[in-house]
Protein backbone atom coordinates (compact mmCIF):
# COMPACT_ATOMS: atom_id res chain seq x y z
CA UNK A 1 0.00 0.00 0.00
CA UNK A 2 0.80 3.55 -0.83
CA UNK A 3 2.33 4.84 2.50
CA UNK A 4 2.51 8.74 1.13
CA UNK A 5 -1.07 8.55 -0.22
CA UNK A 6 0.38 9.84 -3.56
CA UNK A 7 -1.24 9.14 -6.84
CA UNK A 8 -0.16 10.21 -10.25
CA UNK A 9 -2.47 9.72 -13.33
CA UNK A 10 -0.92 7.59 -15.64
CA UNK A 11 -2.35 10.01 -18.54
CA UNK A 12 0.19 12.35 -17.34
CA UNK A 13 3.44 9.86 -18.59
CA UNK A 14 2.26 8.73 -21.44
CA UNK A 15 2.56 4.96 -23.11
CA UNK A 16 5.83 4.97 -23.37
CA UNK A 17 6.78 6.88 -20.15
CA UNK A 18 4.79 4.53 -18.07
CA UNK A 19 6.76 1.61 -19.56
CA UNK A 20 10.47 3.44 -18.83
CA UNK A 21 8.67 4.74 -15.29
CA UNK A 22 8.18 0.73 -14.32
CA UNK A 23 10.53 -0.69 -16.02
CA UNK A 24 13.88 1.51 -15.92
CA UNK A 25 15.39 -0.44 -12.89
CA UNK A 26 15.11 -4.08 -14.40
CA UNK A 27 18.63 -5.50 -15.20
CA UNK A 28 19.23 -7.46 -17.94
CA UNK A 29 21.27 -10.70 -16.57
CA UNK A 30 20.60 -13.23 -19.44
CA UNK A 31 23.61 -12.91 -21.94
CA UNK A 32 21.31 -14.18 -24.62
CA UNK A 33 19.25 -11.04 -24.22
CA UNK A 34 20.80 -8.84 -27.00
CA UNK A 35 17.80 -6.39 -26.80
CA UNK A 36 15.39 -5.87 -24.11
CA UNK A 37 12.06 -2.94 -23.62
CA UNK A 38 12.77 -0.21 -26.07
CA UNK A 39 12.20 -1.30 -29.92
CA UNK A 40 9.74 -3.07 -32.00
CA UNK A 41 10.57 -6.34 -30.53
CA UNK A 42 13.07 -7.80 -28.21
CA UNK A 43 16.36 -9.55 -29.45
CA UNK A 44 16.80 -13.18 -28.41
CA UNK A 45 20.29 -15.01 -29.02
CA UNK A 46 20.26 -18.76 -29.34
CA UNK A 47 23.27 -20.05 -31.38
CA UNK A 48 23.63 -18.33 -35.03
CA UNK A 49 20.09 -16.90 -35.72
CA UNK A 50 18.03 -14.76 -33.17
CA UNK A 51 15.10 -15.14 -32.30
CA UNK A 52 12.96 -12.16 -31.99
CA UNK A 53 9.90 -11.03 -30.18
CA UNK A 54 7.05 -9.26 -29.76
CA UNK A 55 3.58 -8.67 -28.10
CA UNK A 56 0.36 -6.53 -28.48
CA UNK A 57 -2.86 -5.77 -26.48
CA UNK A 58 -6.21 -5.32 -28.38
CA UNK A 59 -8.83 -4.25 -25.88
CA UNK A 60 -12.69 -3.91 -27.13
CA UNK A 61 -14.48 -0.32 -26.86
CA UNK A 62 -10.40 0.88 -27.04
CA UNK A 63 -8.52 -0.51 -29.70
CA UNK A 64 -12.09 -2.17 -31.53
CA UNK A 65 -15.32 -1.57 -31.81
CA UNK A 66 -17.38 -4.58 -33.18
CA UNK A 67 -20.43 -2.08 -34.05
CA UNK A 68 -18.48 -1.61 -37.74
CA UNK A 69 -15.36 -4.20 -37.13
CA UNK A 70 -16.44 -7.70 -38.69
CA UNK A 71 -15.22 -10.34 -36.39
CA UNK A 72 -12.84 -11.89 -38.92
CA UNK A 73 -11.56 -8.86 -40.04
CA UNK A 74 -10.43 -8.33 -36.33
CA UNK A 75 -8.92 -11.80 -36.18
CA UNK A 76 -6.86 -11.07 -39.36
CA UNK A 77 -5.84 -7.63 -38.19
CA UNK A 78 -4.77 -8.48 -34.58
CA UNK A 79 -2.20 -11.03 -36.34
CA UNK A 80 -1.03 -8.42 -38.68
CA UNK A 81 -0.62 -5.61 -36.02
CA UNK A 82 1.94 -8.29 -34.11
CA UNK A 83 4.22 -9.47 -37.50
CA UNK A 84 4.32 -5.66 -38.53
CA UNK A 85 7.14 -5.20 -35.80
CA UNK A 86 8.62 -8.52 -36.34
CA UNK A 87 9.56 -6.91 -39.82
CA UNK A 88 10.27 -3.43 -38.47
CA UNK A 89 13.06 -5.29 -37.10
CA UNK A 90 14.19 -6.60 -40.63
CA UNK A 91 13.47 -10.43 -39.43
CA UNK A 92 10.59 -13.15 -40.42
CA UNK A 93 7.80 -14.10 -38.30
CA UNK A 94 7.88 -17.69 -37.54
CA UNK A 95 5.17 -18.36 -35.23
CA UNK A 96 2.20 -16.82 -33.14
CA UNK A 97 0.69 -17.23 -29.79
CA UNK A 98 -3.28 -15.72 -29.37
CA UNK A 99 -4.79 -15.39 -25.74
CA UNK A 100 -8.33 -14.29 -25.48
CA UNK A 101 -10.59 -13.46 -22.87
CA UNK A 102 -13.91 -13.11 -23.76
CA UNK A 103 -17.61 -12.02 -21.33
CA UNK A 104 -20.50 -14.27 -21.77
CA UNK A 105 -22.10 -12.50 -24.83
CA UNK A 106 -19.93 -14.28 -27.11
CA UNK A 107 -20.92 -17.27 -29.01
CA UNK A 108 -18.60 -20.31 -30.36
CA UNK A 109 -19.72 -18.73 -33.79
CA UNK A 110 -18.27 -15.65 -33.53
CA UNK A 111 -15.18 -16.87 -31.89
CA UNK A 112 -14.98 -19.45 -35.10
CA UNK A 113 -15.50 -15.70 -37.07
CA UNK A 114 -12.78 -14.93 -35.26
CA UNK A 115 -10.25 -17.40 -35.56
CA UNK A 116 -10.55 -17.68 -39.02
CA UNK A 117 -9.73 -14.40 -39.33
CA UNK A 118 -6.59 -15.33 -38.10
CA UNK A 119 -6.30 -18.25 -39.57
CA UNK A 120 -6.12 -16.44 -43.02
CA UNK A 121 -3.45 -14.24 -41.81
CA UNK A 122 -1.15 -16.95 -40.64
CA UNK A 123 -1.73 -18.26 -43.81
CA UNK A 124 -0.66 -14.95 -45.25
CA UNK A 125 2.46 -14.61 -43.47
CA UNK A 126 3.20 -17.95 -43.60
CA UNK A 127 3.35 -18.06 -39.17
CA UNK A 128 1.99 -21.51 -37.58
CA UNK A 129 -0.12 -20.67 -34.26
CA UNK A 130 1.68 -22.59 -31.53
CA UNK A 131 -0.23 -21.87 -28.26
CA UNK A 132 -2.12 -19.15 -26.38
CA UNK A 133 -4.86 -19.25 -23.26
CA UNK A 134 -8.62 -18.23 -23.03
CA UNK A 135 -10.23 -17.03 -20.14
CA UNK A 136 -13.73 -15.54 -19.53
CA UNK A 137 -13.84 -11.71 -18.60
CA UNK A 138 -16.30 -9.34 -17.03
CA UNK A 139 -17.33 -7.08 -19.92
CA UNK A 140 -16.33 -6.96 -23.97
CA UNK A 141 -12.89 -9.49 -25.35
CA UNK A 142 -9.55 -8.56 -24.77
CA UNK A 143 -6.92 -9.85 -27.44
CA UNK A 144 -3.31 -10.78 -26.56
CA UNK A 145 -1.24 -11.73 -29.63
CA UNK A 146 2.83 -12.73 -29.33
CA UNK A 147 4.95 -12.86 -32.31
CA UNK A 148 8.11 -14.70 -33.11
CA UNK A 149 10.28 -13.84 -35.49
CA UNK A 150 13.96 -14.96 -36.68
CA UNK A 151 17.10 -13.25 -38.45
CA UNK A 152 20.43 -13.45 -39.00
CA UNK A 153 22.30 -11.34 -35.95
CA UNK A 154 24.01 -9.04 -38.32
CA UNK A 155 20.37 -8.28 -40.38
CA UNK A 156 18.20 -7.23 -37.54
CA UNK A 157 17.50 -3.17 -37.83
CA UNK A 158 16.89 -1.39 -34.38
CA UNK A 159 15.68 2.24 -33.82
CA UNK A 160 19.01 3.67 -33.04
CA UNK A 161 21.30 3.19 -35.68
CA UNK A 162 20.16 6.33 -37.88
CA UNK A 163 23.11 9.06 -38.16
CA UNK A 164 23.36 12.45 -39.88
CA UNK A 165 23.04 12.56 -43.56
CA UNK A 166 20.79 9.03 -43.96
CA UNK A 167 17.55 9.38 -45.67
CA UNK A 168 14.08 9.08 -44.27
CA UNK A 169 12.42 6.93 -46.69
CA UNK A 170 8.55 5.43 -45.97
CA UNK A 171 7.23 2.06 -47.50
CA UNK A 172 3.98 3.23 -48.32
CA UNK A 173 1.37 6.11 -48.19
CA UNK A 174 -0.01 7.49 -44.81
CA UNK A 175 -3.24 8.84 -42.76
CA UNK A 176 -5.97 6.28 -44.82
CA UNK A 177 -6.21 4.41 -42.19
CA UNK A 178 -7.25 6.88 -39.91
CA UNK A 179 -9.67 8.55 -42.29
CA UNK A 180 -11.50 5.26 -42.56
CA UNK A 181 -12.10 5.00 -39.01
CA UNK A 182 -13.65 8.97 -38.87
CA UNK A 183 -16.07 7.44 -41.70
CA UNK A 184 -16.62 4.30 -39.89
CA UNK A 185 -17.42 6.46 -36.63
CA UNK A 186 -19.28 9.01 -38.67
CA UNK A 187 -21.57 5.46 -40.45
CA UNK A 188 -21.93 4.59 -36.71
CA UNK A 189 -23.01 7.60 -35.14
CA UNK A 190 -25.84 8.33 -38.17
CA UNK A 191 -27.08 4.53 -37.85
CA UNK A 192 -27.47 5.40 -34.24
CA UNK A 193 -29.33 8.21 -34.45
CA UNK A 194 -31.37 6.75 -37.83
CA UNK A 195 -31.50 2.77 -36.98
CA UNK A 196 -32.05 1.19 -40.33
CA UNK A 197 -30.43 3.57 -42.54
CA UNK A 198 -27.55 1.76 -44.42
CA UNK A 199 -24.07 3.11 -44.38
CA UNK A 200 -22.86 5.03 -47.06
CA UNK A 201 -19.00 4.07 -47.89
CA UNK A 202 -19.52 4.76 -51.90
CA UNK A 203 -15.96 5.38 -53.14
CA UNK A 204 -13.94 5.23 -50.10
CA UNK A 205 -13.29 1.09 -50.39
CA UNK A 206 -9.33 1.67 -50.19
CA UNK A 207 -9.52 3.82 -46.83
CA UNK A 208 -11.89 1.68 -45.13
CA UNK A 209 -9.77 -1.18 -46.11
CA UNK A 210 -6.83 0.66 -44.84
CA UNK A 211 -8.31 0.84 -40.98
CA UNK A 212 -10.39 -2.77 -41.20
CA UNK A 213 -7.83 -5.08 -43.41
CA UNK A 214 -4.44 -3.53 -42.80
CA UNK A 215 -1.76 -5.38 -44.02
CA UNK A 216 1.75 -5.79 -42.92
CA UNK A 217 4.92 -5.12 -45.04
CA UNK A 218 6.47 -8.44 -45.57
CA UNK A 219 7.37 -7.62 -49.45
CA UNK A 220 9.58 -4.70 -48.31
CA UNK A 221 11.73 -6.88 -45.97
CA UNK A 222 11.74 -9.68 -48.98
CA UNK A 223 13.18 -6.55 -51.34
CA UNK A 224 15.63 -5.48 -49.07
CA UNK A 225 17.09 -9.12 -48.88
CA UNK A 226 16.88 -9.34 -52.61
CA UNK A 227 18.79 -6.07 -53.29
CA UNK A 228 20.82 -6.48 -50.34
CA UNK A 229 19.70 -3.33 -48.75
CA UNK A 230 20.26 -3.09 -44.76
CA UNK A 231 18.34 -0.03 -43.19
CA UNK A 232 20.33 1.95 -40.44
CA UNK A 233 17.24 2.09 -38.61
CA UNK A 234 13.26 1.19 -38.77
CA UNK A 235 10.48 1.29 -37.16
CA UNK A 236 6.31 0.35 -38.12
CA UNK A 237 3.84 3.38 -38.34
CA UNK A 238 1.06 2.09 -35.34
CA UNK A 239 1.00 5.37 -34.11
CA UNK A 240 1.48 7.87 -36.78
CA UNK A 241 4.89 8.84 -38.35
CA UNK A 242 5.28 12.01 -36.25
CA UNK A 243 5.50 9.74 -32.86
CA UNK A 244 7.75 6.86 -34.77
CA UNK A 245 9.97 9.78 -36.43
CA UNK A 246 10.26 10.84 -32.41
CA UNK A 247 11.45 7.20 -31.51
CA UNK A 248 13.90 6.88 -33.92
CA UNK A 249 15.14 10.05 -33.49
CA UNK A 250 15.54 9.95 -29.64
CA UNK A 251 16.62 6.56 -29.79
CA UNK A 252 19.53 7.12 -32.25
CA UNK A 253 20.49 10.69 -30.46
CA UNK A 254 19.62 12.71 -33.82
CA UNK A 255 17.40 15.72 -35.27
CA UNK A 256 15.43 15.17 -38.68
CA UNK A 257 14.36 17.03 -41.57
CA UNK A 258 10.93 15.71 -43.16
CA UNK A 259 9.59 17.09 -46.65
CA UNK A 260 5.96 17.37 -46.58
CA UNK A 261 6.05 16.81 -50.16
CA UNK A 262 8.34 13.72 -49.86
CA UNK A 263 5.20 11.98 -47.23
CA UNK A 264 2.75 9.81 -49.21
CA UNK A 265 -0.88 10.39 -48.94
CA UNK A 266 -3.27 8.55 -51.30
CA UNK A 267 -5.68 10.49 -53.66
CA UNK A 268 -8.52 9.17 -51.83
CA UNK A 269 -7.54 9.82 -48.53
CA UNK A 270 -6.12 13.58 -49.52
CA UNK A 271 -10.32 14.06 -50.63
CA UNK A 272 -11.61 12.62 -47.77
CA UNK A 273 -9.75 14.58 -45.21
CA UNK A 274 -10.88 17.85 -46.85
CA UNK A 275 -14.09 16.96 -46.53
CA UNK A 276 -13.43 16.22 -42.53
CA UNK A 277 -12.08 19.83 -43.06
CA UNK A 278 -8.86 18.03 -41.77
CA UNK A 279 -5.25 18.90 -43.25
CA UNK A 280 -4.31 15.95 -45.02
CA UNK A 281 -0.51 16.14 -44.09
CA UNK A 282 -1.19 16.07 -40.28
CA UNK A 283 -3.37 12.71 -41.03
CA UNK A 284 -0.56 11.48 -42.36
CA UNK A 285 1.81 12.62 -39.26
CA UNK A 286 -0.67 11.82 -36.48
CA UNK A 287 -3.25 9.15 -37.35
CA UNK A 288 -1.88 6.27 -37.37
CA UNK A 289 -2.89 2.40 -37.93
CA UNK A 290 -0.65 2.23 -41.53
CA UNK A 291 1.56 -0.25 -40.24
CA UNK A 292 3.70 0.78 -43.56
CA UNK A 293 7.70 0.65 -42.26
CA UNK A 294 9.60 3.96 -41.95
CA UNK A 295 13.37 3.51 -42.12
CA UNK A 296 16.30 5.38 -43.06
CA UNK A 297 19.24 4.49 -45.29
CA UNK A 298 22.52 5.42 -45.88
CA UNK A 299 22.82 7.83 -48.94
CA UNK A 300 24.96 5.42 -50.61
CA UNK A 301 22.18 3.09 -50.96
CA UNK A 302 20.16 5.44 -52.71
CA UNK A 303 20.72 3.59 -56.28
CA UNK A 304 19.11 0.19 -54.68
CA UNK A 305 15.99 2.13 -53.41
CA UNK A 306 15.27 5.41 -55.94
CA UNK A 307 13.48 3.67 -58.55
CA UNK A 308 11.86 0.76 -56.41
CA UNK A 309 7.74 0.72 -56.57
CA UNK A 310 6.35 2.62 -53.08
CA UNK A 311 9.52 3.19 -51.85
CA UNK A 312 9.15 7.21 -50.87
CA UNK A 313 12.14 9.21 -49.68
CA UNK A 314 10.77 11.69 -47.23
CA UNK A 315 13.78 13.78 -45.93
CA UNK A 316 16.87 13.47 -43.99
CA UNK A 317 18.09 12.75 -40.82
CA UNK A 318 20.14 15.99 -39.24
CA UNK A 319 21.86 16.99 -36.25
CA UNK A 320 20.09 16.70 -32.70
CA UNK A 321 20.46 20.30 -32.20
CA UNK A 322 18.53 21.47 -35.26
CA UNK A 323 15.61 19.64 -33.83
CA UNK A 324 12.77 17.75 -35.77
CA UNK A 325 11.39 19.59 -38.39
CA UNK A 326 8.34 19.73 -40.70
CA UNK A 327 9.66 21.53 -44.15
CA UNK A 328 6.15 22.19 -45.85
CA UNK A 329 5.21 22.55 -49.26
CA UNK A 330 4.88 26.44 -49.18
CA UNK A 331 8.55 26.88 -47.55
CA UNK A 332 8.11 26.98 -43.96
CA UNK A 333 9.37 25.10 -41.16
CA UNK A 334 7.65 23.85 -38.40
CA UNK A 335 8.62 22.19 -35.40
CA UNK A 336 6.84 18.34 -36.04
CA UNK A 337 5.10 17.03 -32.62
CA UNK A 338 4.25 13.92 -31.96
CA UNK A 339 0.43 13.38 -31.42
CA UNK A 340 -0.11 10.30 -32.67
CA UNK A 341 -2.23 7.38 -30.69
CA UNK A 342 -2.66 7.69 -27.30
CA UNK A 343 -3.52 4.42 -24.90
CA UNK A 344 -4.26 6.52 -21.58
Amino acid sequence: MDQNNTRTDVNSLGEFGLIDHLTNFFEIKQPSTIKGIGDDAAVLEYGAMCTVVSTDLLVEGIHFDLAYVPLRHLGYKSVVVNVSDIYAMNAIPKQITVSIAISNRYSVESLEELYAGIHAACAEYNVDLIGGDTTSCPKGMTISITAIGQAEKNQIVYRNGAKPGDLICISGDLGAAYLGLQILEREKRIWAEHPGVQPDLEGQKYIIGRQLKPEARKDVIETFRRIQLQPTSMIDISDGLASELFHICKQSNVGALLEEDGVPIHPEAQMMALQFKLDPITCALSGGEDYELLFTIDPSDIEKIKYLPEIYIAGEIIEKENGIKLHTKGGNLHDIKAQGWQHF
